[in-house]
């Protein structure tokens, strides 16, 4: 680990943050099913004002988390201490096109890289349906799109700035890969980061198929559609209803009842912009564009990641639990695809994995629904997206997880007194 330039403060602690706070207010996530009243709630403006909160933090004793978009459904956020809104540290802060190389600050939101990197003839290489998460949270869950040979946001982190638990500003770069690996998917718990660089591809653009066709049908092309398309996915729909639930056109021809919406896109050449189109299904346009869509309602998910050749029969192991049990559960089965990493912590380390995203609304008892779908995967050994709804426990992290002790022992380096965790993550890791 490497300590660069620890910033010194030049006056004595104050006694309250530099940043503006607020006193005992309460915080709520994006799904409403996460709520913490903390001590202080601060809105660092810069470096210093956030590096200013954590030394406070530490003085005082305080445990600190931060707060990203609020897209979480598991209690990562909450606590009693300092909340650190990273809101105003925002903008993508340099670009390097040679190394496909692109830096932001730890709040820029993933809709904000879309223009200044294509205007440096860069893009993402992949992103969710979604994309209103800020890039910090979304590289600590370890989000992530579609595409067999796609990795998540966290496989594309490559260096990152953060400030640990002795209340010094820490680089790591991809010279130090212990330390890098434990950083790229962490929960929050090694730090706050204030500033990352991604690994980014040169600008291209994507041509949309949307189809419908019947489960039978998904499944008999399963492994091809997988194989044949750059990004593959599907919403299975368990009833007529199903996709008005995320606010997805159903088939203007069929019932959707044991249908997939299905998702390819694939690369297209694009000599001329005038050759665009917007029509619904079959786009054809800049690649940030094309990845985010629907799910604008409020919802609560639990999504679970099997390896790749269990895909097929822990999808239709679901589906069997919803006709048998809980057939009072109509959204969509989304299921999607994403490429084994090095992450230690990552729910695609070491393996190809099959995604599997159940979703239920805010305000609804789902918690039997979740825990028999919990205990009917448990047969293909799944891991949980660290940032959705889940069961994970500490025994079971260490069946799952081959690198778990070499994360633990660098987050202690990092933060040897826990401040940078609650009650969730001290479960899971402290």
């Amino acid at each position: 680990m490497t300590t660069v330039n620890p910033i010194v403060p030049s006056a004595p602690p104050a006694a309250t943050p530099s940043a503006p706070f607020r006193t005992e207010v309460p915080w709520t996530n994006w799904g409403g099913n996460q709520t913490s009243t903390p001590a202080f709630t601060v809105q660092p403006r810069n470096e210093q004002e956030t590096l200013d909160a954590v030394r406070f933090a530490i003085r005082e004793g305080l445990s600190v988390r931060a707060a990203g978009s609020g897209h979480s459904s598991s209690p990562l956020v909450q606590t009693g201490g300092v909340l650190l809104d990273m809101s105003k540290l925002t903008g993508i802060t340099g670009t390097d096109r040679l190394n496909h190389r692109a830096r932001a600050l730890a709040g820029t939101t993933i809709n904000a890289f879309g223009d200044p990197l294509w205007e440096q003839g860069l893009a993402l290489s992949n992103q969710g349906d979604i994309d209103k998460q800020q890039i910090a949270g979304a590289l600590a869950t370890s989000t992530h799109g579609s595409g067999k040979d796609l990795g998540s946001f966290s496989s594309k982190l490559r260096w990152v700035k953060l400030i640990n638990g002795y209340g010094e500003i820490v680089e790591i770069g991809d010279g130090q890969l212990r330390e890098l690996r434990a950083a790229q998917v962490a929960l929050g718990t090694l730090g706050i980061f204030l500033e990352v660089e991604l690994e980014v591809d040169d600008k291209y653009y994507l041509q949309e198929e949307i189809t419908y066709p019947t489960w039978s049908e998904t499944a008999a092309t399963w492994q091809e559609d997988i194989d044949s398309n750059r990004h593959y996915s599907f919403l299975w729909c368990p009833g007529e209803d199903s996709c008005e639930l995320l606010d997805l056109p159903g088939s203007p021809d069929h019932n959707m009842a044991d249908r997939s919406y299905t998702k390819r896109y694939n690369v297209a050449s694009v000599p001329d912009e005038s050759g665009l189109s917007t029509i619904e299904g079959a786009r054809l346009d800049r690649s940030y564009r094309i990845y985010p869509g629907g799910f604008t309602t409020q919802f609560h998910e639990l999504e679970y990641f099997v390896r790749s050749e269990d895909g097929l029969a822990a999808t239709e192991a679901i589906q069997d639990l919803i006709r048998s049990k809980h057939p009072d559960q109509k959204y969509p089965v989304e299921v999607r695809w994403v490429k084994a990493d090095d992450a230690y912590m990552s729910q695609f380390q070491g393996r190809d994995s099959t995604v599997i995203t159940l979703t239920t609304k805010p305000g609804t008892d789902y918690w039997q629904f979740f825990r028999d779908a919990d205990a009917v995967l448990q047969d293909f050994e799944p891991r949980a997206h660290w940032g959705k709804i889940h069961f994970m426990t500490r025994s079971r992290l260490e069946r799952l997880y081959p690198e778990l002790d070499t994360f633990l022992q660098v987050r202690r380096e990092f933060d040897p007194r826990g401040i940078f965790l609650n009650d969730h993550t001290r479960a899971l890791f402290g």
